[in-house]
């Protein structure tokens, strides 16, 4: 708090001319906040008709004024520091304002915490479900358009690049069917309102207009809630998606900016270059690593300049004030690295002091895997350039781009080939300082699907979930892959983001149900499904060492070990039977020991004595955990 309170009291002391015009108070963020938190210092962000110039006063046992921040920007804000100390109790505050003889009133509510069901964290014993709401399934059909939004069109099922109507209401019907699939977390994609205009509405939500409300065609802050618990119960956690890089450009900071240094390139758009290496690159220059950090994301979405202390503030309110609201276990959070770096460890200490349990996991899109590890917590790479990361999780996207169309699973072997490329990406774990941490996934809203044609066989498609969900680290499926969706950017990124079938009025096909999926389907989601409930189970595959053998012939054979658990998996990585001599895998594999394969209940001997040759089906795939030592 030492360098944020020096920057108030810079700020504190710019002077302005006080206006003739009445004054009001429009909106107080947070709109409430609680007794006991860890860090006693509450900002109040006040904006209404020139209330900058104002006198703030409260009277209430145990609440102290610390600062009143009076920024050069909108005379429409007003920033209000408070120190809340540990002895003061739950109760409503009156907040008062006076400019000359006018007085303005406001009842603040300060509540007693309430009992933490949230704030868990997740971890490599879970498995995330990606959730688009727009595109899963429309519970409520009446809030699909809402008169007082900007974009009030109708829903459009036909163009893949409009609102589809799906909403809270509609995931909360189905978590029946989440909880089938054995899925231990759900990571939901930004529900925060997009109050735009454009022609899509921005139905993605990845750019804010209000960071204290659910956009209203998702649903209210209490279906919020109400969604969280009811996951609650049924053991399964909830991952909440943020946007701190930028905002929408209809957000009122935008048109009415708090400060000349709210938002970076505030007079002239300038987008960014897209090139996060310049972060870490030692020869970039200062123009480049600017352009890459401070440009826009796009026209849209203004950049927030999160080395203004208010801002940051602010935003680092915003991610406790859901975690209490709403019980959420984790962050997701967008665009990492291009924000301000030091910002954002302050903001990751904040919460993790807050709450030691919880856990972030930060959007780092490199293609490699030195640019990944560079963001993740006390790597070897995450001091470069005197940047230290805070950051627990961090995802594995080159994982996801060699995996493209299935491509590592599909090809026959060779040296550099195959499944051999995923051996080499895994041998590079050691950039991590905990591949426990690192986000593992084979697609996501933001990429072409794992699958991008129609399949008509699950071989590879196995491989491909058996890897993700047996390899350390923490798996993530995008919703559909359970139901083998497909999908690639031609047409829009609409496209890879198909609607759940049976989520939506009028549908013929309802997925759903095990009568709506065809069989090739049902055969895909069982077997997510057992692998995922096994999952639970294993601690070797939460926190298991790995020990994996360079493909051989084809074969790709690793073991996964905890104390008195442990697991081996066998890949064929070839369209052909293969002959294995499996005396190579002597210091894994005993001679007799019986295995079982966890989905097919099957026994298995490994090394036979006296005969150690094994022959494996095309693409054979098997999960098996030691049964006992045979006869």
């Amino acid at each position: 708090m030492k360098s944020l309170t020096k920057s108030i009291l810079a700020t504190a002391t710019i002077a302005f001319p006080l206006t003739s015009f009445p004054f009001s108070v429009e909106r107080i963020d947070p709109p409430h906040w609680w007794t006991g938190m860890h860090d006693t210092s509450l900002q109040l962000q006040i904006h209404g008709t020139d209330i900058r110039n104002s006198d703030f006063y409260v009277d209430y046992p145990g609440v102290r004024i610390d600062s009143v921040v009076r920024l050069d920007g909108s005379p429409n804000w007003q920033f209000v520091y408070l120190d809340i100390s540990s002895a003061t109790k739950p109760g409503t505050m009156e907040l008062k304002w006076k400019e000359g003889k006018k007085t303005v009133k406001q009842k603040y509510e300060l509540r007693k915490r309430p009992v933490q069901k949230g704030a868990k964290g997740f971890s490599s014993a879970d498995v995330l479900y990606l959730v688009m709401p727009d595109r899963f399934s429309d519970g409520n059909p009446d809030n699909n358009v809402v008169k007082t939004m900007r974009n009030r069109a109708e829903v459009n099922r036909d163009d893949p690049n409009m609102r589809h109507g799906g909403d809270i209401t509609g995931l909360i019907r189905h978590i029946d069917y989440i909880d089938s699939l054995g899925v231990t977390a759900v990571w939901v994609n930004p529900v925060l309102e997009n109050d735009m205009p454009g022609k899509g509405g921005s139905y993605h939500g990845y750019a804010t207009t209000d960071y204290y409300r659910i956009d209203p065609r998702f649903g209210t802050n209490e279906e919020y809630s109400i969604m969280i618990d009811s996951l609650h119960n049924r053991g399964i956690k909830t991952v909440m998606d943020m946007i701190f890089n930028h905002s929408g450009i209809d957000h009122p900071w935008i048109e009415d900016k708090p400060s000349s240094d709210w938002i970076n390139f505030p007079d002239n758009f300038h987008q960014t270059n897209y090139r996060l290496s310049t972060i870490s690159d030692p020869y970039a220059s200062d123009y480049d690593k600017s352009i890459s950090v401070d440009g826009w994301f796009v026209k849209e979405m203004p950049d927030l300049n999160q080395r203004n202390p208010h801002l940051m503030k602010y935003l680092i309110q915003n991610s406790i004030w859901w975690i209490e609201e709403s019980q959420i276990d984790g962050i997701r959070m967008d665009t990492y690295p291009y924000a301000d770096a030091n910002a954002m460890a302050k903001w990751i200490d904040a919460v993790m002091k807050e709450y030691p349990d919880f856990n972030i996991v930060g959007e780092c899109w490199f293609g490699d895997v030195a640019g990944v590890a560079r963001w993740q917590e006390n790597a070897p790479l995450s001091t470069v350039e005197g940047l230290k990361s805070n950051l627990p999780t961090v995802m594995d996207f080159p994982l996801m781009i060699k995996s493209a169309d299935l491509a590592p699973f599909k090809a026959d072997t060779d040296p550099w080939n195959g499944l051999n490329k995923i051996y080499d990406h895994l041998a590079l774990d050691y950039v991590y300082d905990d591949p426990l941490k690192v986000l593992r996934f084979l697609d996501n809203h933001d990429t072409e699907r794992v699958i991008q044609h129609d399949i008509d066989s699950l071989q590879n498609w196995k491989q491909a979930i058996t890897l993700l969900l047996t390899i350390p680290g923490i798996p993530q499926i995008y919703y559909g892959t359970e139901l083998l969706m497909s999908g690639t950017r031609e047409g829009g990124d609409g496209m890879i983001r198909k609607d759940m079938p049976g989520g939506f009025p009028g549908d013929k096909v309802n997925a759903f149900t095990r009568e709506g999926r065809t069989s090739i389907q049902n055969e895909a989601f069982d077997y997510m499904s057992a692998l995922n409930k096994w999952r639970k189970g294993s601690k070797a595959a939460a926190t298991g060492k790995m020990k994996h053998f360079m493909p051989d012939n084809g074969l790709y054979l690793y073991e996964r070990n905890s104390g008195d658990d442990s697991f081996i998996v066998v890949m064929n990585g070839r369209d052909k039977e293969i002959e294995i001599d499996m005396s190579r895998y002597a210091e894994i594999i005993p001679e007799n020991m019986e295995y079982l394969d966890v989905i097919t209940g099957e026994t298995i001997t490994l090394r036979p004595a006296g005969n150690e040759t094994i022959k494996f089906s095309p693409r054979e795939t098997r999960i098996m955990s030691p049964s006992r030592q045979a006869d």
